[in-house]
């Protein structure tokens, strides 16, 4: 498949990880000031589902653009190759 391809979705995925990435420092901060386990716990899991949103996007967008064109391209057995490596991430 093609590698260092920019997509138009690419962008969100980054702007979704700067979130994630201020949103982690802030819950670092929490830690070390010494806010309770609860609240810490619901500010880990809103990181986490920030970084799941940001793989789904990323995965779907290449599915989408990358995948479907190699298929068209004739390539579909190296793209279904790479649809089985990305289910190692999923």
């Amino acid at each position: 498949m093609a590698h260092g391809i920019r997509h138009a979705a690419h962008a969100d995925v980054v702007k979704r990880l700067k979130r994630v990435s201020g949103h982690l420092t802030a819950t670092i901060g929490m830690i070390e000031s010494g806010r309770p386990c609860l609240d810490l716990a619901q500010q880990l899991r809103a990181v986490e589902r920030g970084l799941a949103e940001a793989k789904r996007v990323l995965i779907e967008t290449h599915i989408d653009h990358c995948l479907d064109r190699a298929v068209s391209e004739g390539k579909a057995e190296a793209a279904l190759a790479e649809v089985r490596e990305l289910t190692k991430y999923l």
